[in-house]
Order: C-alpha cells, then structure tokens, then sequence
C-alpha cells in the first residue's frame, strides 16, 4: 500500500494531467454530433492500424513471456478495433447509396 501512495506523490502532476484528459475527450466527444460520429470513428479505428505496427515491433523486442502475451493481446485487440471500424464504414456508406 506504500508503494501506491509514493507511486500516486512522486507522479501526481501526470495523473493530474491524465484526469484532466480525461474530462476533456468527454467533454469534447458529448458535443460532437451523431452525423459526424460514425466517420470520426472509422477513422480513428483506421489510425489505429499504427498501434498494430507497434505492437508487432514491441512483440518482437519481448524478453519476457509477459510482455509476449500483453503485445499479442494488443495486436489482436487492435485488428478487432481496425475491423470493426472498417465494417462500421461500410454500413454507414450502404445507407448513402442509390437502392435498385
């Protein structure tokens, strides 16, 4: 329990900063409208493609069997999130095309 407590003293600017941006993204995310909702999230899931390279690159420099299972966790969470994404569009795009 010590070591929580000097870990939260020696790093509380970062974790106020964490809080902070935390309220911000809320407050930025409430006030976007639905329209625009679904392509900013296809988009964001798009960019995190990049979070997939490095997740590969962590995976290869992994020393432990630890890290090996948190960076194949993250590549698979991360091409979930990159599919979902890209289904998403392709729904949202389905809607704006001309019925036969």
């Amino acid at each position: 329990m010590e070591n929580i407590l000097e870990f939260f003293l020696l790093n509380r600017n970062v974790i106020f900063i964490v809080i902070l941006s935390i309220f911000l993204g809320i407050e930025v995310i409430s006030h976007v409208p639905a329209v625009l909702h679904t392509p900013l999230m296809s988009g964001a899931n798009a960019i995190h493609g990049v979070v997939i390279i490095g997740a590969i690159i962590v995976m290869g420099h992994a020393e432990t069997t630890g890290a090996m299972i948190l960076g194949f966790l993250a590549v698979v969470l991360g091409t979930l999130n990159v599919v979902g994404g890209f289904v998403v569009t392709d729904r949202m795009l389905e809607m704006f095309r001309k019925k036969k």
